[in-house]
């Protein structure tokens, strides 16, 4: 069949005026040039055809991860296979008279074939990633590290078949000198095979996941994960700053995870309250009826009064205070305070929830309370620790009691004057 096209192609030539032979060159070139004719014609309707045909129906579809896909230009690059398949059948054909150049060809064609296809697959790792992003299959499992990962793999594999098909040798011949060559490429990729395996340990542990909020001193890291890739973790520090963590550090070194707490709707408030000693005193009559008034305390003094005035009664000299049972300002404030933080609605109420009294200090008696705060957005967070404690500083003149403060140079000059 090919000697029969050369001696039409030669016919041909002939008649339009071109004095040629089936086996020289003009022959040769004419058939080369038909070849690249048709698989310009193949790449124009696969990609008329069949790409602009399957984008228009990605267009219109309800899915959005194919809208990625055709992104990422996918299936332009798979049709730039069609015009290298086509030559890759043809141009040895319209080469036989000419086995050298056939060879080269050839072998020239399967290199360009295997680039095209890696690079395709590239495209659609690359839309597989993002897809996983969008969906927070990321936040689970870490997919770029798994996609750098066969790239990587894919990238060796289409180097050791392009070597071995310029050098027409077995690609077996090629791997099997790798043994020798082990010792330098664990040197050379020591950060990615460690890398790899954490990023293993990570997944299987759900240790760290891209939206968690990490702290890690020795990096100086404190802040959200933005990427988990085969070798180090992306952290955006809450001063905008990035830090880069080596991935197997994550394993091999202590770090907070704060996801835990996201994931519960409740976060932490533990802040302590200095009251100064000298302000802690019994409840006198006046105070009793002063502080009933409180409704957050109406019925912490009917149960508490009761109690005490049966105890009371079975003791002698119940008139002493250091005889009988009686009210403290502290203690009545801990109970108003109690009972103000169960009726806060932000709050979370199936967290625990206690106000409790730590040892004295030299700085006075620290009253801590121990609360979970219904919102976990950090700004919000903080105007509801800061409005209870705004609270707490303001009622405390109310129950007799004074917040700890060490003197200043403003108070030695006051006792002076």
């Amino acid at each position: 069949m090919d000697q029969e096209l050369r001696a039409f192609i030669s016919q041909w030539l002939a008649g339009v005026g071109i004095d040629s032979q089936p086996a020289d060159g003009v022959s040769t070139g004419v058939m080369v040039l038909a070849c690249f004719i048709v698989a310009f014609i193949g790449y124009y309707l696969v990609k008329r055809g069949v790409v602009n045909t399957m984008n228009i129906v990605i267009q219109r579809s309800k899915v959005t991860w194919d809208d990625i896909f055709m992104s990422h230009r996918v299936l332009e690059k798979f049709a730039k296979l069609v015009p290298a398949l086509i030559l890759n059948i043809l141009v040895p054909l319209a080469l036989t008279e000419h086995p050298l150049s056939s060879s080269l060809a050839d072998r020239v064609l399967d290199v360009s074939i295997i680039v095209l296809f890696v690079r395709a697959v590239y495209s659609a790792l690359d839309a597989a990633n993002e897809i996983a992003d969008v969906n927070l299959v990321s936040r689970r499992l870490p997919i770029k590290s798994f996609v750098q990962l066969f790239k990587l793999f894919m990238f060796f594999v289409a180097i050791i078949i392009s070597i071995s098909v310029l050098a027409d040798q077995s690609p077996v011949y090629f791997l099997s000198g790798l043994g020798v060559a082990t010792g330098l490429v664990m040197l050379v990729f020591r950060d990615t095979i460690l890398g790899f395996v954490a990023g293993i340990q990570l997944a299987a542990n759900r240790m760290v996941s891209t939206g968690d909020w990490i702290q890690m001193d020795k990096y100086g890291a404190d802040g959200t994960v933005e990427e988990v890739s085969l070798t180090t973790v992306k952290v955006r520090n809450w001063d905008k700053t990035i830090t880069m963590i080596p991935a197997y550090a994550l394993v091999s070194d202590a770090f907070k995870n704060w996801r835990g707490m996201s994931e519960s709707g409740g976060r932490r408030i533990k802040r302590s309250v200095q009251i100064d000693i000298q302000t802690i005193a019994f409840l006198t009559t006046e105070d009793k009826e002063r502080l009933s008034k409180i409704n957050y305390l109406k019925g912490y003094f009917a149960e508490k009064s009761q109690e005490i005035d049966v105890f009371n009664a079975q003791v002698s000299d119940a008139d002493m205070p250091v005889n009988s049972r009686n009210l403290t300002n502290i203690g009545t404030f801990r109970a108003y305070m109690l009972e103000y933080l169960r009726q806060h609605d932000k709050l979370h109420k199936e967290m625990t929830l206690m106000v409790r009294q730590l040892a004295p200090t030299e700085s006075g008696v620290p009253i801590e309370i121990y609360i979970f705060a219904n919102d976990t957005r950090w700004a919000f967070y903080e105007d509801i620790q800061a409005d209870i404690f705004d609270h707490i500083f303001a009622v405390l003149p109310v129950f007799g009691l004074k917040v700890y403060q060490r003197p200043t140079g403003a108070d030695i000059r006051s006792l002076q004057d």
